[in-house]
């Protein structure tokens, strides 16, 4: 079955690594690219680097970001030479961004950036920017705009969120590639991210919801939301900023006349959403073989709608 899974943080990863051990090559992670920023002399791509940290087995699982046993000794030392320390990367992160600020400079896109390094860490599945232009997540608080991972970092993800604004999103587009993922794909994925900061930015795209629509494949959602709380991340915050209700059926309001149906967890106490077809099931996805059950289960829940 040939998968497009869009994702953002932590939730959306981890369930594109599951579905690469079930179909390996045939899956493509469409990411989000509002959390992009330009710290440390680099470009930093946070959500498509996170995607591919999972799906290369380098990611440190303990903190769901960076990479596993890696060192800061390049970091510290751009600290002692005075530059900013609010926003810090591994050596081997640092790498990453190194390589893709050389590969933009020397006039390549992000999605091909992406793609070899991707390819230079073994991953089989692809990993796709959702857009080769540049859109900005901005958080609207009491205290003022800030730019999201301003937000997350040096604010803790604290402020109550009273908006988002989505900086350049009216001149970008999905690129060629994420269209033919889109196009070819056997089954739709809404990862289990943040359906505010990290889905949300890739739906509002000029033509995606299109895209997305005139697919032949079903649309899945997978709630993040499990037991009735998120696993991490704060995506309550950001759900109370739009007026949702912290709760799947809220989240799936948001994708309302996109998705054809969602997996929501069996322990969530809350209603599922109504207005489509639901599945319950466990959806914690713990370890390598959680990662891969969960997987399985949206897998063939796609498959059924298919059918």
């Amino acid at each position: 079955m040939r998968v497009a899974l869009l994702a953002g943080g932590t939730g959306g990863a981890k369930l594109g690594a599951g579905m690469q051990e079930e179909i390996g090559s045939e899956l493509t992670v469409i990411a989000n690219t509002g959390d992009d920023i330009e710290a440390l002399g680099v470009h930093v791509s946070p959500d498509p680097d996170l995607a591919t940290y999972w799906l290369s087995g380098e990611i440190d699982e303990e903190r769901g970001w960076g990479i596993r046993d890696d060192t800061f000794t390049g970091f510290e030392r751009l600290k002692q030479l005075g530059a900013p320390s609010w926003f810090g990367l591994s050596d081997r992160d640092l790498a990453a961004c190194l390589y893709r600020r050389q590969f933009l400079a020397d006039g390549g896109t992000p999605t091909a950036a992406q793609a070899q390094i991707a390819r230079g860490l073994g991953v089989r599945a692809k990993v796709l920017p959702m857009s080769d232009s540049p859109v900005r997540t901005k958080v609207l608080t009491a205290a003022g705009r800030r730019g999201l991972q301003e937000y997350l970092i040096l604010d803790g993800g604290q402020p109550d969120v009273l908006g988002v604004e989505l900086e350049g999103i009216e001149a970008a587009e999905p690129t060629r590639e994420v269209l033919e993922a889109l196009r070819y794909a056997e089954a739709i994925v809404i990862g289990p991210s943040n359906p505010v900061i990290s889905i949300g930015p890739i739906l509002a795209m000029p033509g995606m919801r299109e895209a997305i629509a005139a697919s032949p494949a079903p649309v899945v959602a997978v709630s993040p939301y499990v037991a009735g709380a998120v696993v991490k991340g704060p995506t309550d915050r950001f759900m109370a900023g739009l007026g949702r209700p912290s709760t799947a059926a809220g989240v799936a309001s948001l994708y309302a006349g996109l998705i054809e149906a969602m997996v929501v967890d069996e322990g969530d106490p809350e209603s599922p959403p109504a207005e489509i077809p639901t599945l319950a099931a466990p959806t914690l996805m713990v370890g390598a073989g959680g990662r891969a059950r969960v997987a399985r289960i949206v897998l063939d829940y796609a498959a059924t709608l298919a059918a």
